[in-house]
């Protein structure tokens, strides 16, 4: 079952005297969390409203209702905040990084089971999937459509095509 809220990243530091703060966040860019009028605390229990969001530097900058001051600010610093899923478009090809964590990994062709996809990597060229097998041995996939053929979260399962050497432990 897909999570409702998904963690969109931590609060790191105040920015500014207002009570502006300054967030890491955990996906592809700053500005897909920039949108969001809506972001949540404690893991999706509690709501807090969006006044202003901008990316500097690689990091979001938010303003929320209720923190108006640098004190209060501090506070939330270390606190993970959540999205709602329903809140999210992604286009079509494109999953959230916790919906792909703990997927089966089967051949595209013989539907031999790899493992189950255990970390995702940010390599900056592509991603590298960490599949770990059932006597928890650890592969690299890269993530490349050359070889991810098909992810179905339904199912719980991504077929792969992978290139000789990745799974078959040769040196």
């Amino acid at each position: 079952m897909l999570k409702k809220y998904l963690e969109a990243g931590q609060v790191v530091g105040t920015h500014g005297v207002r009570g502006d703060l300054r967030v890491k966040p955990w996906c592809d860019s700053a500005a897909f969390l920039a949108r969001f009028r809506t972001l949540y605390l404690d893991a999706g229990q509690t709501p807090v409203r969006v006044r202003a969001a901008h990316v500097v530097k690689n990091m979001l900058v938010l303003r929320l209702d209720g923190v108006d001051s640098v004190e209060r600010a501090d506070l939330l610093r270390g606190r993970v905040l959540y999205f709602d899923r329903a809140d999210a478009h992604l286009p079509p090809g494109r999953y959230f990084m916790d919906d792909l964590i703990g997927l089966g990994v089967y051949d595209a062709d013989t539907f031999v089971y790899y493992g189950r996809l255990t970390e995702i990597l940010r390599t900056g060229a592509n991603d590298v999937y960490r599949v770990t097998s059932m006597d928890h041995k650890n592969y690299l996939l890269p993530a490349v459509p050359e070889m991810v053929r098909q992810i179905d979260l339904k199912k719980g399962r991504m077929l792969v095509r992978p290139i000789k050497g990745i799974f078959d432990d040769e040196d």
